[in-house]
């Protein structure tokens, strides 16, 4: 499933963690394993923050990609599913067809 883990790093973790070079490596790590689809960085309410956009092959994979951020940054890490603009017709399109069917016939 298409995922977006929002990760948002505490900030004198990052800071310890970028001067020992521990956050280049983790970040580098994470991204080969997970090879997100897209991947962006910015600042988010004063905190080192990532979107990190991937396929998630199982729910139990979670552990595998939020423990490092926990561990190595002290980050807050949240997982959702998304979707891109072909996900969203394609979904939109089944739910036409599902109202189509459940529609009572008229006259009857």
């Amino acid at each position: 499933m298409r995922t977006l883990v929002r990760v948002s790093m505490d900030v004198n973790a990052s800071n310890s963690a970028i001067k020992s070079g521990e956050f280049s490596r983790v970040m580098q790590e994470t991204l080969e394993r997970i090879k997100p689809e897209a991947a962006y960085f910015y600042p988010e309410n004063g905190r080192r923050t990532a979107l990190l956009f991937f396929d998630m092959k199982d729910q139990s994979d979670m552990p595998s990609v939020a423990e490092p951020f926990f561990m190595g940054f002290g980050a807050s890490v949240e997982f959702f599913p998304v979707m891109n603009v072909d996900d969203l017709k394609t979904g939109l399109d089944k739910a036409s067809t599902a109202r189509e069917k459940s529609r009572p016939l008229a006259g009857v």
